[in-house]
């Protein structure tokens, strides 16, 4: 007997039939208080030696169908590594075909990386003595947002953010942060020495932890798409984002990095603050000079797929890197990630990966420190 659930921290799937294991159908859930859905996350048992065939029905629905396009979903079966395995879209129904080795399974949109793994590393991470804990507030359902700071508050120390899982359903960014922050800290690493002597890092490794334990793509628990309330946030509504613009105003801001995935674009890039009223011959040096660099420093980088750059005075000051970059005349950068796969080096197995957005994290040090002393 078939047996599907999604009743544990990030999952998500709606169960419509399992009646027949070549024709299991399901409905992924919409977000919390909001019309967003595409992320899933879901356990298999029961099906080992049996060919599944799973249809996701209103996939075609999703905030972003074209997401599903040249996609694969990935599997696991202890949660650590995760692999592709056979899909199908047809504009409207995405199907999944497999046959499980053993009879207990995972299936995902992307590997997940739950609160109970964020508190995992918050946890074994305090105890680095490069390390400030604290908390910035409270989130709707009354979590805490887990604020690091790293290095010296020295008076010339460049002021570093990072922030990431705005969007819940973009687990990369934790990889990608973890990664980041295990190599600042680790005092063994010539660049993150250097660093940590010029800047301290201010760093927001989970901003909606709510998003993330009820499996929404983009929402927090108010349905609030939370990169679109940096104008002017709504301490209700949208406490995540109020709380770390006061801390933001608080300490000051040199540089922004802000951690997403792009569901459509098989690419790593950056969207920046080119649209931005203050946008000036500085910071269009400080932008060109970083991307160089980090194209010099990451395969996995590059700067010729992205979204289109706004035109001079447009850009949409309630987003997170474009409100920052405003409001502290700073550069400022969106980092994407595929959820499909990097087109420029695919991997067959696994995709783009937790792995790869790890390296990619801690290759964003080697980026930074080229352009720390022009901040």
């Amino acid at each position: 007997m078939i047996n599907i659930t999604s009743n544990f921290d990030s999952g998500n799937i709606q169960v419509i039939n399992t009646r027949d294991s070549g024709n299991i159908e399901l409905k992924i859930r919409q977000d919390t208080n909001a019309e967003f859905f595409q992320w899933f996350y879901f356990r298999v048992s029961g099906g080992q030696g049996t060919t599944l065939r799973m249809k996701i029905l209103n996939a075609g629905e999703a905030s972003y169908p074209e997401g599903f396009e040249d996609y694969m979903v990935r599997a696991s079966y202890d949660k650590t590594e995760w692999f592709m395995v056979p899909t199908k879209f047809d504009g409207q129904v995405l199907t999944i075909d497999h046959q499980p080795e053993h009879n207990a399974i995972f299936y995902a949109y992307f590997a997940p990386y739950t609160y109970e793994h964020h508190l995992l590393f918050i946890h074994n991470i305090q105890f680095s003595r490069l390390i400030k804990y604290e908390s910035l507030g409270k989130t709707c359902e009354g979590r805490e947002i887990d604020f690091l700071t790293i290095g010296n508050e020295y008076d010339d120390s460049k002021k570093i953010w990072i922030i990431a899982r705005q969007h819940p359903g973009e687990s990369q960014a934790s990889f990608f942060i973890e990664a980041l922050v295990s190599r600042l800290v680790e005092m063994d690493d010539p660049v993150s020495r250097s660093l940590l002597n010029k800047a301290v890092f201010y760093i927001v490794p989970l901003i909606n932890p709510d998003g993330a334990i009820a499996g929404n793509l983009r929402a927090n628990a108010a349905g609030m798409n939370l990169n679109r309330e940096w104008g002017n946030p709504d301490p209700k509504k949208a406490p995540e984002v109020y709380h770390i613009l006061k801390k933001m105003e608080e300490k000051g801001v040199d540089l922004n990095l802000d951690i997403h995935s792009d569901e459509a674009l098989s690419y790593n890039f950056i969207s920046s603050i080119e649209g931005i009223p203050s946008f000036n011959e500085k910071l269009k040096f400080l932008l060109e000079k970083f991307k160089k660099s980090w194209v010099e420093i990451s395969p996995d980088f590059q700067t010729e797929h992205g979204y289109p750059v706004n035109d001079p005075g447009t850009a949409n000051l309630n987003i997170c890197s474009k409100a920052i970059g405003e409001k502290f005349k700073c550069l400022s950068m969106t980092i994407e990630m595929p959820f499909k796969d990097n087109a420029n080096l695919p991997d067959p197995v696994y995709g783009w990966s937790p792995e790869r957005s790890e390296k990619l994290g801690e290759s964003l040090l080697d980026a930074i420190s080229r352009i720390v002393d022009d901040l």
